[in-house]
């Protein structure tokens, strides 16, 4: 697409953007009480907000202009943020993880995959270098230790020169043989036919009854054909098969990803001639327009020293560099507005003089009763209100660049930009404000020598020096901040500080710690839309989560905040994950899409892992001081406890004792702590056991616990499908998939890929052509495999259900209010027998 068509849909984008920002700001203000219309209005804002974000991130990736571009991230960013507080907001509202839009995408006339949350491409490209340095210093490393895993490689013995000549002499000699063979016999055949045709003898040949025999054949076999063919075009005209060549990449998309690739080029090369044009084009200001800028700031300045002087008598005080200069008295100010502020100041100077005078006995404090009673009548007054959406931190942001855009994109006439780089007197306008700022610092040094001679001169003022006191006390001030220092250090105490880096990451690598992440995309994991959701939650029946429900989730809570600074800093934090399931539902894969989606550094902390590394109490400290100092200092970082219910087992089994699995036990919780909103650190657990461990501290270690089901029957037919596609398999009417996706109820995404790798080995790809795939052939070799039953999904759910998160949506369908109420009832109870008995 071209740059106009590009500018468009921003343009489009930014309309529909602004329209919704303004519906927002409605609703923000009105309170609500019905919990359907709320969630309906908070879905409605997540859908249009997931639209918005899927168009501005292809016009980020795509447009050239790079004063553009600035804006566009700037908004890109907000989306995303407020797409995670949308998220919140509806999680507190259901409590549960899981949201369905089937009535809400019929109303908006949208498909369940305009839901897809895009993964910005922005998140490698702009430190693309940067990954892959750190790929080369890891492959570097395990190839130096020997823990690189080569490609297969089988030996072959080398045999002598005359073995190998016998060799190649007895199979040319076995194909001359199979060809003199065949050659016999067709000689022995026409040879035997000749001699029946003597012994019969020849037969009157009717050339009418022949043709009509032939004509007969081919009729049928064209009718035949024609059917075919017809039964072909019906099938593709409804929708049930795929046209031809449908598989094939059309020479189209080749065009536009050519095209595509060519303008992120121009992307970069606009972008590094905007840079040099930032400091060209302040250095030619600095020189044609520095001077002028100097003498208006010093004429500006004397003229209010002779303000102050006639309006007060005396010369004013000149603010310190830290308040800021005479930048305060004249942000965009007139000599006018200068002195009657000037005049204001010294009223209000001495109202405060009076008001400390007379103020000397001090307010006297109300009761904790008094409080405790305004406090349950604003709880009350909270209540009758009904609920309001919370504030968001990310609305501002996008209105401040909505208006920037409207001020200055909206109608602007770019005719004479053709080719989109960048715009010189944007930048001017940019630099102007920084050169005055850098040129004011030097004016105030002058200015304030210059306000000396005056005083000197006209009032004959002397400046004296600081009083003893003063200095005094500000050394007590400096003590009490040492003194804080200390308590800090102790807490933050480096146990590495005289260690590089480079040399903490290398034992890291070495001690098998920092792993290497497989390269899997995110939509990789393959699966289907749950569409009978809504339905399913209007007859009281929780649907269990489809696959693509669990990519959104990790796509929302573990690639967006990883790969944005900005959105992980202000929206709402989730410094951990727990993803539980059967084996085989793709956890472990998640994980390490995850890091591929970010360029994330992969820790793993696994009790199986750490097992004898780094013994004892003093060694277990210095582990994870490292690790968290490393995944702090090349952040984006996820670190990865696989099989996470032996951290946190109820009773360890005696095989596993000399392991110590709950090492970490006391120490993630510590961990958790110790991040902040800065920190771009994610804790993903996994685990397929999940009943083995304590409740309760397993609990507050993750925050979000996400359950990966076994795939549906609508994930199945996919998955069959692309698995078989993508080993080289070739699809055709004699493999029916929907039996194979009936059949393989039960079994997970592991087992299927684990089957189709199996039966398409190289020879059977070969023979596709003359020997189409069947369904039977797969199902041989699934007698051999166990699936994931019913009742071990049951159990998932039940653990799920205890849960905090799980047990406060049963109370809420189970009509919570009452229940919270009986056990406010039970604590004033218990409240009034304890004081009883003090009594």
């Amino acid at each position: 697409m071209s740059n106009a068509m590009y500018n468009k849909m921003w343009h489009q984008t930014q309309d529909t953007l602004n329209s919704l920002l303004d519906k927002e700001s409605q609703h923000m203000m009105e309170s609500q009480n019905n919990q359907i219309f709320i969630f309906q209005m908070l879905a409605t804002f997540y859908i249009k907000y997931v639209q918005i974000f899927r168009n501005l991130e292809d016009v980020y990736d795509q447009i050239v202009h790079p004063q553009k571009r600035i804006l566009i991230r700037k908004i890109l960013d907000g989306v995303m943020g407020r797409l995670l507080e949308l998220k919140n907001e509806m999680v507190e509202l259901e409590l549960t993880e899981f949201h369905y839009f089937d009535d809400i995408l019929q109303d908006l006339k949208l498909a369940p995959q305009q839901l897809d949350i895009p993964i910005p491409k922005y998140f490698l490209k702009e430190k693309l270098e940067v990954i892959k340095g750190r790929e080369k210093i890891l492959a570097q490393i395990l190839a130096d230790i020997g823990l690189d895993i080569p490609d297969k490689k089988y030996t072959t013995k080398s045999i002598p020169l005359e073995e190998a000549v016998k060799l190649i002499q007895i199979a040319e000699r076995a194909r001359q043989g199979r060809l003199r063979a065949m050659f016999m016999k067709q000689i022995f055949l026409q040879e035997y036919r000749a001699k029946q045709a003597r012994m019969l003898g020849e037969k009157v040949i009717d050339m009418g009854a022949a043709a009509l025999q032939i004509q007969k054949v081919w009729r049928g076999f064209s009718q035949c054909q024609k059917t075919k063919k017809q039964r072909e075009e019906e099938m593709i005209f409804l929708g049930m098969d795929p046209p031809p060549l449908f598989n094939e990449v059309s020479a189209t998309i080749i065009q536009a990803e050519k095209v595509s690739s060519l303008r992120n080029e121009t992307q970069v090369k606009h972008e590094e001639n905007y840079r040099k044009a930032l400091v060209t084009i302040k250095n030619d200001l600095k020189l044609i327009e520095g001077p002028d800028i100097k003498e208006n700031l010093q004429d500006q300045i004397r003229h209010w020293f002779i303000e102050c002087r006639n309006l007060t008598g005396t010369f004013p005080e000149y603010p310190n560099v830290e308040e800021g200069g005479s930048a305060i008295i004249f942000s965009n100010k007139t000599p006018q507005q200068v002195t009657e502020d000037i005049i204001a100041n010294q009223e209000e100077e001495e109202k405060n003089k009076k008001k400390k005078k007379n103020k000397k006995a001090k307010k006297p404090k109300k009761p904790k009763k008094e409080k405790e009673k305004k406090g349950a009548k604003e709880k009350n007054k909270e209540e009758d209100e009904g609920w309001k959406m919370s504030p968001s931190v990310f609305l501002p942001t996008m209105q401040e660049g909505n208006n920037v855009y409207k001020d200055l994109w909206k109608n602007k006439d770019e005719s004479w930009n053709f080719p989109q780089n960048y715009d010189p007197e944007l930048i001017k306008q940019e630099k102007r404000k920084e050169l005055e700022s850098e040129i004011r610092v030097q004016v105030d040094e002058l200015m304030r020598q210059e306000l000396k001679n005056l005083k000197l001169a006209v009032d004959r003022e002397k400046e004296y020096p600081v009083k003893a006191g003063k200095k005094k006390g500000g050394k007590k001030k400096k003590k009490g901040k040492k003194g804080k220092k200390g308590k800090r250090g102790k807490k933050d105490k480096d146990l590495t500080a005289d260690r590089t880096i480079e040399s903490l990451y290398k034992e890291l690598v070495e001690e098998g710690l920092l792993i290497q992440a497989l390269k899997v995309n995110l939509s990789d994991y393959i699966g289907e839309y749950s569409y009978l959701g809504t339905t399913l939650r209007q007859v009281s029946i929780e649907p269990m989560p489809s696959l693509l429900d669990v990519r959104q989730l990790i796509a929302l809570y573990g690639v967006l905040p990883l790969g944005s600074a900005t959105v992980h800093e202000k929206a709402p934090l989730v410094k951990s994950l727990l993803l539980a399931g059967p084996s085989g539902v793709g956890k472990k894969m998640l994980v390490h899409a995850i890091c591929t989606e970010t360029g994330a550094n992969l820790f793993n902390l696994s009790a199986a892992n750490i097992a004898g590394k780094y013994p004892g109490k003093n060694g277990l400290q210095m582990m994870l001081h490292v690790v968290v100092k490393v995944a702090r200092e090349l952040q984006p970082s996820v670190v990865w406890i696989g099989d996470t219910e032996k951290t946190f087992y109820k009773r360890v089994p005696s095989a596993e004792r000399m392991m110590e699995p709950k090492r970490l036990k006391k120490q993630l919780p510590k961990i958790l702590r110790l991040l902040k909103p800065d920190d771009r650190i994610l804790i993903v657990g996994t685990t397929q056991r999940p009943f083995d461990a304590e409740l309760q501290s397993f609990c507050k270690v993750y925050q979000k616990i996400i359950l990966v089901p076994r795939p549906d029957y609508a994930s199945r037919f996919v998955l069959w499908k692309q698995i078989i596609q993508r080993n080289g398999g070739i699809i055709t009417n004699a493999l029916n998939i929907s039996c194979l996706a009936k059949i393989t109820d039960g079994f997970t995404q592991g087992h299927i890929v684990e089957v189709v790798k199996g039966v398409l080995t190289d020879r059977r790809i070969r023979q596709q052509n003359y020997k189409p795939l069947m369904a039977a052939e797969f199902i041989a070799m699934l007698t051999s495999m166990s699936p994931v039953y019913q009742e071990e999904e049951e159990s998932f759910k039940d653990w799920y259900a205890k849960t905090p998160m799980g047990k406060k949506r049963a109370l809420a369908l189970m009509g919570g209010n009452t229940e919270k109420e009986k056990d406010k009832g039970k604590k004033k109870e218990k409240k009034g027998k304890k004081e009883k008995k003090k009594k």
